[in-house]
């Protein structure tokens, strides 16, 4: 019997609950909700878990437990949510698009940003199979794994694929350190150790290997947050982070011409487009070559993240911006301070001042992967690399992808390197 009567004596508790007053009602919550730390996933809230089962009709107290329960949780939520004004910036973009130079956007930004350069790499480098490639839905559960736990500055799901293995949770071995201001400052450099060699090694002071503790507690002190990263594929997998209340999570895509991308890959990745650059020197493409098949899916990836991120559904709201290379590249200033602005934090002296000088750079210092470009050359230059044959396969693959965009097509040789015809429309992507 006193089973019998155990479920009907929860139910009516819940019902006092509800009547009671929502002071009463925060101070259960208070009990039942699970404290979250940044280094503490967060966990589904709810009653179901402690509600014992039961084979009678429950319909009648549904309406009850389902306020209780939605109560409790926005209570939760409410106290789970980040510091007041904290931002959370996400860049994502493809090799080749210029996001190194974007990303300095937000690295030289001062001392309330928290930056990282790819920290990504080290996760596709663990996961990537014995053919070159990655299994799909492995990496994009990793990749969004890892990113929410660097948002919450916790840097133990990223040590796991980080080789070799941080001891102590310093390591020698992060990519591209160098690239990430926050990692080299003061309160994060370490004694430099004798006879310990770390390839990326920070440039701007004498560090010893990078202390993963350090950077963490460093990271929580920091206003804000961003992270870039060219390794994402499809925006739909990064919605949990978009909803995850302890994040204020913008996304910007950076896109460029499909074509500029290709032309500066076969630059900058000579071996592995060496099929390409055979391609250009006879002038035949194989259409069902893997290689086009892959620009094929590339394109296809950045299209259609970006088409669910201008079609704006609820859980990216004002969390979406999509940003051309091509006007940043023109435009840099204009572009830059509505970005900051999209993304709610101060556009300072400094950024503004790391722009004014590195859009000017001479031919000397704009090597192929410098940050220091004459930008507005950079738009134009593919064309006169590129040859018209291979233009027509990037624009027979990825044609959805450049009309997406506003990139014009090319229908000559003559016409490609015209430059006194614009390949850019004038587009205007709403992101507000």
């Amino acid at each position: 019997m006193r089973i019998k009567y155990t479920i009907p004596i929860v139910f009516f508790v819940a019902l006092v609950i509800i009547e009671k007053e929502n002071n009463i009602i925060s101070r259960v919550s208070d009990k039942l909700a699970l404290k979250q730390t940044p280094q503490t996933p967060l966990q589904p809230s709810g009653l179901s878990h402690i509600l014992p089962k039961h084979n009678g009709s429950l319909s009648k107290m549904d309406s009850a437990f389902t306020l209780i329960k939605r109560r409790l949780e926005n209570y939760s939520q409410h106290q789970e949510v980040v510091t007041r004004g904290r931002k959370h910036i996400l860049l994502l973009a493809t090799t080749r698009t210029g996001s190194s130079f974007v990303g300095e956007f937000f690295n030289q930004q001062g001392a309330n940003m928290f930056f990282l350069f790819e920290p990504l790499w080290h996760v596709e480098k663990m996961l990537t199979l014995d053919t070159g490639g990655t299994n799909a839905t492995a990496s994009a559960k990793a990749y969004r794994d890892v990113l929410q736990q660097l948002f919450l500055c916790d840097f133990s799901l990223l040590e796991s694929f980080i080789k070799p293995l941080p001891v102590d949770h310093i390591t020698t071995g992060l990519f591209r350190r160098e690239s990430s201001s926050s990692l080299c400052e003061e309160s994060v450099c370490s004694p430099v150790i004798k006879g310990v060699f770390e390839r990326y090694r920070c440039r701007t002071r004498r560090c010893g290997p990078l202390n993963l503790t350090m950077a963490s507690e460093s990271c929580l002190q920091k206003e804000h947050r961003a992270i870039k990263s060219v390794r994402v594929r499809q925006l739909e997998n990064l919605r949990p982070l978009a909803e995850d209340p302890r994040l204020d999570l913008k996304f910007i895509q950076l896109v460029r011409d499909p074509r500029a991308v290709l032309a500066s890959r076969m630059v900058a990745f000579a071996a592995k487009y060496k099929n390409w650059k055979q391609w250009a020197i006879d002038g035949d493409v194989p259409i069902d070559d893997d290689e086009v098949r892959k620009l094929k899916g590339n394109c296809d990836n950045i299209r259609l993240s970006a088409e669910i991120g201008l079609r704006q559904p609820p859980w990216l709201r004002r969390r979406y911006m999509l940003v051309r290379y091509e006007d940043i590249a023109r435009f840099p200033m204009k572009k830059a301070t509505e970005m900051y602005r999209f993304a709610g934090i101060p556009f300072t002296p400094q950024v503004k001042a790391w722009i004014l000088k590195n859009t000017q750079a001479s031919k000397e210092t704009s090597g192929v992967y410098s940050t220091q470009k004459n930008s507005s050359e950079q738009v134009e230059k593919w064309r006169f690399s590129l040859p018209f044959k291979i233009a027509q396969v990037v624009q027979k693959v990825c044609g959805p992808t450049l009309k997406l965009f506003g990139y014009k097509f090319v229908s000559s040789e003559e016409m490609l390197t015209d430059k006194s015809i614009s390949l850019i429309e004038d587009k205007v992507f709403n992101f507000l």
